[in-house]
């Protein structure tokens, strides 16, 4: 009875392996950087480049996957696990080969600040994507380029697609850094080092709500863009019923509904967490995956 134990032990440990195994997988490359003369300085990035990238010539598709306040271009890899998901989704699938890049935003809030002197936007735009397009094989064109991000990184991934909705096809944006008017009234100044006065500036009634906060604020962009320009990028928006950016993003989802610019809106059980962000990425990856089909 034992030996029989040992033995069927043994068959589902080889058949776990091989399961396991059998799953090809992509490539990660990190420590990577690229100098920018915008910036003035080396912006560091990680990339995921799908199982066959090797094997061939072919281009491409990209996804933009932003990391959130306090992590870095390590930050998808190490606690989001992407390139695991990902090399299970491509199998399955669920979403085309991709290659997936993630750059180092510091706490720049993926913006040009205030003030002008950290022009991470700029950068992000006029060097960074280029750069990748240079070095990588990707499909240069909107039609296969694709952007997602969690919290500053939802809320990197918004502002660039309905400031620059040529530049993307599709974005997916978890628990984004969205805020109501109501709620930066009531930030208290000088909150995590004065970082949203270095953003955003101040008002001389020392207020936040500073025409630099107008012009990147997603809830005034919304409410100000012509509709046509908000189509132009498939929106895919989700953030979890306790999490503490739940206003923002309810009001963001409403203000969408009002203007009746199709999205999607997803309210999972969950709150801020590499939990949640992990269990979700692969449908925003799915979604905007469905986006480079035609």
């Amino acid at each position: 009875m034992k030996i029989k134990l040992v033995t069927l032990s043994i068959f589902l440990s080889i058949s776990t392996m091989a399961f396991t195994q059998s799953v090809p997988m992509g490539q990660v490359l990190e420590g990577l950087t690229m100098q920018s003369q915008i910036l003035g300085h080396a912006v560091n990035f990680a990339v995921y480049l799908p199982p066959d990238y090797k094997a061939g010539t072919r281009l491409y598709p990209v996804v933009y996957l932003l990391h959130g306040y306090t992590d870095n271009e390590s930050g998808w890899i190490q606690f989001g696990e992407i390139n695991t998901i990902a090399d299970r989704a491509i199998e399955s699938r669920e979403i085309p080969p991709m290659i997936i890049v993630m750059p180092d935003a510091k706490a720049t809030w993926y913006m040009n600040n205030a003030d002008g002197s950290e022009k991470y936007e700029d950068m992000f735009i006029q060097e960074f994507i280029p750069c990748i397009d240079k070095n990588y094989r990707t499909r240069p064109t909107k039609e296969f380029r694709g952007i997602a991000g969690l919290s500053m990184g939802g809320f990197g991934s918004l502002l660039y697609s309905m400031k620059y909705p040529d530049m993307f096809v599709a974005c997916a944006a978890y628990s984004a850094a969205v805020w109501t008017d109501e709620e930066m009234k009531a930030r208290p100044l000088g909150n995590r080092d004065g970082l949203f006065e270095k953003l955003f500036g101040l008002t001389a009634d020392k207020s936040l709500l500073t025409p630099h906060y107008r012009a990147n604020s997603i809830l005034d962009l919304v409410s100000t863009l012509p509709k046509e320009q908000i189509e132009k990028v498939r929106f895919y928006i989700d953030c979890g019923d306790d999490d503490f950016l739940y206003k923002g993003n309810s009001a963001l989802h409403v203000l969408l509904r009002d203007k009746q610019i199709k999205h999607e809106f997803r309210t999972r059980d969950g709150g801020h967490s590499w939990v949640y962000w992990r269990t979700g990425i692969t449908d925003g990856l799915k979604f905007i995956g469905e986006s480079f089909h035609r």
